[in-house]
């Protein structure tokens, strides 16, 4: 693996100072943000691997679905003057994460499918029936949202949500009115893409006059769970888990050598397993977008450095 060819870090100090995220950098210059997508890849809690062209892919697909969205709702891309960077209109953010879900499965203790199975039936106000299967698709779209806090998302009823402050009713119906919307046109060019959108989290911003807007990244690998759909049928009725962007394999190699929760140090990753990742990475990107990936120019920093002062200027 080239070290040109992945970025750990931005340093970009004529931006300003740098507020760093799990993945991204953040680069505040008031009424605008400089969003640099590393290569960093986050796992318990920590970056567990650089993955070279990730941070290009993620940054790259959420321009383009910004692009294919922008008739629903505004956002907050302003320009991409680099493949790893998004400059983004700022926003007071909604302390609400909009999860919107397609199909009943997941297996943290926040999935649908592990409140269905442990007897839960109401999910932001649809009662599903009884005797669903794993990985079967919902009647209709769920929105299922959580809390956005520093300690811990949580998932909250609508109501509760409304009765914390963390949100007014009135806010609550344009986020889910939106998060929908977005959601559908998602699923509808997935689906002539080769793939199920199977459920998403997007967040949201308003402007002084109480506009709502779309912000962070959208419909990314990292954001949003997708299948293949042409086999989907098929293993659906024999039992069998949907063929996915699987990720999970890198996190299971870590959990085998060593507990990342505690270690103090964790072993490098086997460079055959993070160059797997990245293939799979470039792959989704070709498959969401139907265009190829063409990698960026190298070394990163330099053409970051390059393509922004440029910007600037």
């Amino acid at each position: 693996m080239n070290s040109n060819e992945v970025l750990k870090a931005s340093q970009c100090d004529f931006l300003g100072p740098k507020k760093t995220g799990k993945v991204r950098d953040i680069y505040d210059r008031g009424d605008r943000l400089f969003l640099v997508t590393t290569d960093r890849h986050s796992s318990f809690d920590r970056i567990i691997a650089h993955v070279p062209w990730k941070g290009q892919v993620l940054n790259q697909v959420s321009a383009w679905w910004f692009g294919k969205t922008a008739d629903i709702i505004g956002n907050h891309l302003i320009a991409t003057p680099d493949p790893n960077v998004t400059v983004a209109k700022k926003f007071k953010m909604v302390p609400v994460e909009a999860v919107v879900r397609g199909y009943l499965t997941g297996v943290t203790d926040t999935s649908i499918w592990t409140r269905y199975s442990a007897g839960e039936r109401n999910f932001g106000g649809v009662t599903l029936p009884d005797g669903m299967k794993k990985n079967q698709a919902l009647p209709s779209a769920i929105f299922d949202p959580t809390t956005k806090e520093d300690a811990h998302d949580r998932a909250l009823s609508p109501s509760e949500m409304i009765a914390a402050g963390f949100i007014t009713a009135e806010l609550f119906e344009r986020v889910k009115t939106a998060a929908l919307a977005i959601f559908a046109r998602g699923q509808e060019i997935a689906a002539r893409q080769g793939l199920i959108l199977v459920d998403t989290k997007y967040e949201f911003g308003l402007d002084e006059k109480g506009t709502l807007f779309l912000i962070d990244e959208i419909h990314t690998p990292d954001s949003s769970r997708f299948w293949q759909r042409a086999s989907y049928g098929a293993r659906f009725e024999k039992g069998e888990e949907p063929e996915y962007f699987d990720k999970e394999f890198l996190r299971m190699w870590f959990k085998d050598h060593c507990d990342p929760y505690k270690d103090e140090k964790l072993p490098e990753a086997p460079a055959e397993l993070v160059e797997e990742l990245s293939r799979r990475y470039i792959q989704m990107y070709e498959q969401i977008t139907g265009e190829k990936f063409v990698r960026g120019e190298t070394p990163i920093s330099r053409r970051m450095e390059r393509n922004l002062k440029s910007y600037l200027a």
